[in-house]
């Protein structure tokens, strides 16, 4: 065997090391014991299981790739290899904490981690069969390598709604089209069992959602836009944007309460976003105290609606246009010291401002005027005439309303001669001035418009809740926030929906999850980094300036080696 063989098999070892390590962590953090008893199929597949053999499967599919021209015996070979190391790893992990007291280091080295990682089979059959379960799984990434990509994408598809599916199952039911029956007594009765899906739920469901995506899927309509006149082009747009705008406003009604407040919290952090997608990704102003603004909206709609205070006792809409003043006053005051700074020192400057407003709520200085630590509460909620918008799906409306006037203001600023100067300075600031461009006034604009922005969503916070608090307003807003225009991408309105949906969304909906929040966004901004950096919805120019640079490298070429087995 010469040394491209040797580099192959060495390969798919790494793939079967490093694999078994995650599959280690993440068991060893305590995520496959706290979802055991989730099941995705009842009794039968747990989320635990799901979790610690999915970076297995992952990881061995990524690998295949690279061997995609090799024989199918080979390619089985270097997959089932790899995965069979990976259980090797998970086995010693098993028969070590079964020989050794090893829980004063790792507390979730429990005999519960490892009787389920081996399917409640006692040693040392389980052992085998936890390098056999390591080998099957590189068996399936191999044999979905090898699938064409119309039946592997379905497949794929399937596998995760059926996941999604059985870990909702709870806050399915709770949604009001589940209370409809014979609706609810279908989903009760043979769709959901007590924990997840019935076996004839889950095959039913992936069967559905194979059949959806390979027959309706697989058919891509090639057209040609340069043959579409601009009506026709119009016409397609508004259809897309009625029939989005129409599900929209359906939300609320169709999936209750429950959702209704995720929907709310989704919404708001959204509205944020776009404001900072102004100050970061237009402008690329590098701000972590934004929620400093989204303070300064909420507290002073309290202090001028709230009748504990005693001072005003405005209605909602009367405090509305005074939230946003001082929001943009404040984006004004914050940007004139700092126009001189850049990269971290701005970082830093900005994080200091959104901590000194936090501090000043806190502080009992000032707790006549805002409340202390107890907050303010009796927030005045807005009313049209003699309606109140009080509820959380009414407010989920309004809400709604923000978004979209915001999101219309940033599309009209990004092809502005404001927003050009923005990305102008994005780009150089040097090179911006010495074309002409003001970078005082520009960036001013951005963060007064950026604080404006979010000192809207505060308002809307303050009516929502009827309450603020300090602890509400933490530098970890601020990270979320950012987080959401960098996995959506920079400078992309769309993409902030999407990282809205992802990183608010999801978690919302997966309570079970609270616990590993952070772990999960973590590994989704080292994941985006890696391989996406532009983001999941990038802007055209943004992601044409991360690649631009990026020169095609040939791989090592191990195909003559790997074919002949040599």
């Amino acid at each position: 065997m010469n040394n491209l063989a040797s580099a192959a098999w060495k390969k798919a070892l790494n793939t079967g090391l490093i694999s078994g390590i995650l599959a280690i962590m993440i068991s060893l953090i305590g995520m496959v014991e706290s979802f055991g008893d989730t099941f995705i199929i009842n009794r039968f597949v747990s989320l635990g299981d799901i979790l610690h053999m999915a970076p297995i499967l992952i990881l061995i599919y990524g690998a295949i790739k690279t061997y995609d021209q090799a024989t199918w015996k080979l390619q089985l070979a270097y997959s089932t290899f790899s995965g069979a190391i990976a259980g090797m790893m998970l086995t010693v992990l098993v028969l070590f904490g079964s020989a050794f007291d090893i829980r004063e280091m790792l507390v979730n080295a429990s005999p519960t981690l490892f009787r389920l990682l081996m399917f409640g089979i006692e040693l040392p059959v389980g052992a085998f069969i936890l390098i056999l379960k390591g080998a099957l799984l590189g068996a399936l990434a191999m044999g979905l390598f090898k699938l064409q990509p119309r039946w592997r994408n379905a497949i794929t598809q399937g596998i995760m709604w059926v996941v999604l599916v059985g870990t909702l199952r709870d806050q399915i039911l709770l949604a009001s089209f589940a209370q409809i029956e014979p609706l609810n007594s279908i989903l009760r009765g043979f769709f959901f069992a007590q924990s997840g899906l019935t076996q004839f739920g889950g095959i039913l469901l992936f069967l559905i959602v194979v059949a959806a995506y390979y027959f309706l899927g697989g058919r891509k309509k090639i057209v040609d836009n340069n043959k579409q006149t601009p009506e026709k082009q119009r016409k397609s747009r508004l259809t897309r944007f009625g029939i989005a705008g129409i599900a929209l406003l359906l939300l609320p009604p169709v999936l209750g309460l429950f959702f209704s407040e995720v929907l709310d919290s989704v919404g708001l952090f959204i509205l944020m976003s776009l404001g900072l997608n102004i100050v970061v990704g237009f402008a690329g102003l590098l701000d972590l105290g934004y929620v400093g603004f989204y303070a300064i909206g909420a507290y002073t709609m309290a202090v001028f609606t709230s009748p504990e205070m005693g001072f005003f006792n405005l209605s909602f809409w009367q405090a509305l246009p005074i939230a946003l003043l001082f929001s943009v006053l404040a984006g004004i005051i914050l940007g004139l010291p700092v126009l001189r700074m850049r990269g971290d020192y701005l970082a830093i400057v900005t994080l200091g401002f959104g901590e000194i407003i936090r501090l000043l709520a806190l502080s009992d200085w000032l707790k006549p005027w805002l409340g202390g630590t107890q907050g303010i509460q009796r927030i005045a909620q807005p009313q049209i005439g003699p309606i109140a918008i009080d509820t959380l799906q009414e407010i989920y409306y309004l809400i709604l309303l923000g978004i979209g006037l915001v999101a219309f203001v940033s599309i009209r600023l990004k092809d502005s001669k404001v927003g050009r100067a923005w990305m102008a300075i994005r780009e150089d600031e040097d090179v911006a001035a010495a074309m002409g461009i003001n970078p005082v006034f520009s960036k001013l604009m951005a963060f007064a418009t950026g604080a404006l922005f979010a000192g809207l969503s505060g308002s809307l916070l303050g009516a929502k809740l009827t309450s603020v608090y300090p602890h509400s307003f933490t530098f970890i807003v601020s990270i979320n926030v950012l987080s959401i225009i960098i996995i959506g991408g920079m400078g992309s309105i769309p993409g902030v929906f999407i990282g809205g949906l992802v990183l608010m969304g999801l978690p919302g909906v997966l309570t079970e999850f609270e616990e590993y929040r952070w772990l999960f966004y973590g590994a989704a901004l080292v994941m985006m980094m890696l391989t996406r950096p532009e983001g999941l919805w990038p802007e055209t120019r943004r992601k044409l300036e991360l690649h631009e640079a990026e020169e095609e490298v040939p791989e090592e070429d191990l195909t003559p080696a790997i074919q002949s087995g040599d």
